[in-house]
Formats: structure tokens, C-alpha cells, sequence
């Protein structure tokens, strides 16, 4: 580990020159970037004692070693800009704020309870930041449906080739961005089974996603069947958005914000009681609606109400029971997804939708917690670093002798199988909701458990 207060971290002299643990936040000069989303955010910094829990869950500081690309390290920087003793358009916060993933582990570490995936959007929505053109391109493209639908549809018809299989065995972007692409085809069979339930839990409305949509409409359809399965009524909700996750993480404030109002207005046409999310970086996103629209008054409380409604869909089956289905002999290891456990704080209800199903092995994977580097277009952007941060996981799944790794959100499932894939193991990816519909279709006809 190194030690940052002597500078063997290479932190920028600007961002140490104050104590760390000096308790002087009060006394702060005027800052230097008023009325900027970093300005509105700076109560967070301050609740930031520098106390070095967050080491430890930071994908980035573990794989690189620099205090810098620490979270502490990182909040440094922000006080140095809101405090103008580094400008935003300074290279090195360009760079450490530009490396995080924003995995918000450090969140669930911190006794101080840091909004640090908040402080981050605020930050990237500040500095002056030269986006690569990958990343100008993916969030263009995601906040225009009518350019989304067809580039998703072309992707579809690529993969059906098997042309990605073939490239995806190539070293560099191109290798990586056809591997996550092949990795995306279902790894799970099933006979068609018509789901049975009462609809006496409510109605819910299933947000589809972009990529779930577009490259695991099986997952979205598994995910229709397993909640009527389970008593839930599902509705439609037309005219929803990409939910805007990774405009928001970029730093794009005003797209994510565009999106939220088209699916609050979506949603709330539908008339759905609970939002059924089965991407937990959706999920995460949606959740914070409240506090993404917290300042338009006339979405605020619209907001407010449509996060308190929204689900995980693993969160909804655990309190539905689950029903019980057919048996599944495979051996299943778990990943959780950075946004389910870190951001949503849900950690137990997908354990218990995969123990619910007959016959399935679930195999403890070590760090299930950590990151697995995928965090949206990361991997696109930054592939070194972002292999550099599943290369533990993938050694860590090697160990568990899985067949399957379960994990519930799309990046997740596509960095993940890209690198099992690359690496030559056997193990492939899958969502839990799909391996809970095909337990269903074994036995065609669930049975439900007593409550």
C-alpha cells in the first residue's frame, strides 16, 4: 500500500496541503466553482474523514495502487476544485475521476456514510472533460430511440452470424467488444410453459431496458413469466426510456434527467403499483430519480413516488416466496452486481431466488462483492484497467468449479462472459431470473410454497 501523506502516491501537492483527518470543513473559503452540481454537492465531501476504509473496496486502488485512484483520493481532488486549488480542467483530475468505475463499494464501507456515486456524477457533470468518441457515440445513440432500436436490431443480426464467437478471440477493443457481444446469447434451454398465478400481490410494470431489451429479450420475457408465476400482474408501460444511467454517470446531467421525466410520465401512465427492474444499474438509477429531479417542480414529487415504487425484480420474488419449480441439477456460483449491492443495498433476495430452485448447487464465489469492471462502457473506454479488474474474479470463479455464474444486470453478464470466454473456461454467464424459468418449465406446473 502506499503511503499518500508522503507523496509516494503521487498525489497532487494542491489536493494534500490540508491535514486529513483536520477537522477545519467548516471554515471553508468561497467556493470556486459556484452554482456547478459539484458546488450543490460539496456537503458530501465534507462528510469525508479520510479514514481509509474505502481502500480496500476500491477496484481501481487494488489493481493500481495509487492513492489518487482511491476514493479518498478522489474526494481530495473534488474539495481541491470546489476550493480552487486545482482547476477543473486539470489534467490529473481529469484522469483519477475519468478511472473510476463508480462500483460505489466504497459506499457500503464507509462508517461516514459518503454519497460518493453522488459526488462522482457531480464531479464528471463539472470538470472540463474530453470524452472519448466511443463514449460521445453510445450516449448519443442511447438517448435517441429511433437511432437505438435499429443499431440494438444490427447487433442482434451480428451476433446470429457467429462472426463475434470468431472475433472475439482477438486481442485489443475489437476482441473484447465481440466476445461481450457473443456472450449475450442465452446460455439457459427451456420448454415453453404457460405461467399460472392469482395477480393477488398487484400489479407491476416491467421496465425493458435498452440492452436487456435489445440482447436479453429471452431474460425480459423469463422475467414476464417467472412474476405471474409468483402473483403478480404484469403490466405494459409504453413510451419508456433508456433509464439514463449512463448519461448520469458520465456526468451528463441534464440527458439523464430528459429520460427520467419520459419514464416517470411512462410509468405513471401505466398505472402499475410496483416497477420491476431486472438490471440492477437500471434499478440503482431509477431509485434515484427522487434525487435526479429533486429541484423540477413539476417532476419532484412525481419522482419521489415513482422511486419508492420501483423493485428489483429478485426483491419481489423473495417476498413472493418463490414458487417452487422443477428441478435444475447445475453447479451456480453468484456475482453481485456492483449497483444491487452497493447502490440498491439488495443482497439476499437473488440468493434466495437460485436456493429456491430444486436440485441447484450454489457455490460461494470469494469477492462476489468486488467489481467485476464492466460499469457501463468502462470496458469500452478504459479495457486495460477494466481487465485489470476482473482478472481476480475470473480466477476466483476458475476456483469454484461453476458451470454457471449468476449475476443480475447486463454489463455484468457481458464483461463477465466476455472474460470467461477469452480465458477458454468452460463457466458462461446467466441472469437468476432466467435460471428460475427454466426450473418453472421443468415442472410445467410450480407449485407455491406455504407463506
Amino acid at each position: 500500500m502506499k503511503d499518500w501523506s508522503t507523496g509516494t502516491g503521487r498525489m497532487p501537492r494542491a489536493a494534500v496541503s490540508e491535514p486529513p483527518l483536520a477537522d477545519t470543513h467548516s471554515a471553508r473559503t468561497a467556493c470556486a466553482v459556484p452554482g456547478t452540481p459539484l458546488d450543490l454537492a460539496k456537503a458530501g465531501i465534507d462528510a469525508c474523514v479520510h479514514c481509509g476504509f474505502c481502500l480496500q473496496a476500491c477496484p481501481t486502488y487494488l489493481s493500481l495502487q495509487d492513492e489518487n485512484d482511491s476514493p479518498r483520493g478522489r474526494i481530495l481532488l473534488m474539495r481541491a476544485v470546489v476550493e480552487g486549488s486545482l482547476a477543473p480542467d486539470d489534467p490529473s483530475v481529469r484522469e483519477h475521476i475519468d478511472r473510476c468505475l463508480g462500483c460505489r463499494g466504497c459506499e457500503t464501507a464507509c462508517p461516514s456514510g459518503v454519497p460518493y456515486g453522488h459526488l462522482l456524477e457531480a464531479t464528471r457533470a463539472t470538470i472540463a472533460r474530453d470524452q472519448p468518441f466511443v463514449a460521445r457515440l453510445v450516449l448519443w445513440v442511447f438517448g435517441h430511440e429511433w437511432a437505438l432500436r435499429p443499431a440494438l436490431a444490427a447487433a442482434r443480426m451480428l451476433r446470429a452470424t457467429r462472426i463475434p464467437a470468431v472475433l472475439g478471440r482477438l486481442p485489443g477493443k475489437l476482441g473484447l467488444a465481440m466476445s461481450m457481444l457473443d456472450s449475450t446469447r442465452s446460455e439457459v434451454k427451456r420448454a415453453p410453459y404457460e405461467p399460472r398465478g392469482s395477480a393477488a400481490r398487484g400489479s407491476a410494470a416491467i421496465l425493458r431496458g435498452c440492452v436487456m431489451e435489445g440482447l436479453f429479450t429471452e431474460t425480459n420475457r423469463a422475467t414476464e413469466r417467472v412474476l405471474a408465476v409468483n402473483d403478480w400482474s404484469v403490466v405494459d408501460a409504453p413510451g419508456q426510456r433508456c433509464c439514463g444511467a449512463l448519461h448520469a454517470h458520465a456526468g451528463d446531467l441534464e440527458s439523464a434527467r430528459a429520460l427520467a421525466r419520459a419514464n416517470d410520465d411512462a410509468f405513471e401512465r401505466s398505472g402499475a403499483e410496483t416497477i420491476a427492474v431486472n438490471a440492477a444499474g437500471c434499478g440503482a438509477m431509477m431509485k434515484e430519480y427522487a434525487q435526479l429531479l429533486a429541484d423540477d417542480p413539476a417532476y419532484a414529487a412525481r419522482a419521489a413516488a415513482l422511486s419508492a415504487r420501483v423493485r428489483d425484480v429478485t426483491e419481489l420474488l423473495a417476498v413472493a416466496g418463490p414458487a417452487t419449480g422443477g428441478a435444475l441439477p447445475l453447479t451456480v456460483t453468484y456475482d453481485a452486481p456492483c449497483h444491487l449491492q452497493h447502490a440498491q443495498r439488495v443482497v439476499a433476495p437473488p440468493l434466495a431466488v437460485l436456493r429456491s430452485i430444486p436440485a441447484l448447487t450454489l457455490v460461494p464465489l470469494v469477492e462476489s462483492d468486488q467489481c467485476c469492471g464492466a460499469a457501463g462502457i468502462y470496458n469500452l473506454v478504459k479495457p486495460e484497467i477494466s481487465e485489470a479488474v476482473l482478472e481476480p474474479k475470473l480466477a476466483h470463479i476458475a476456483r469454484t468449479g461453476a458451470a454457471l455464474v449468476a449475476t443480475g444486470n447486463p454489463g455484468c453478464l457481458m464483461q463477465i462472459g466476455a472474460g470467461l470466454a477469452r480465458s477458454r473456461s468452460a463457466a458462461r454467464t446467466v441472469h437468476p431470473v432466467d435460471l428460475l424459468d427454466a426450473s418453472y418449465a421443468a415442472g410445467q406446473s410450480p407449485a407455491r410454497k406455504r407463506e
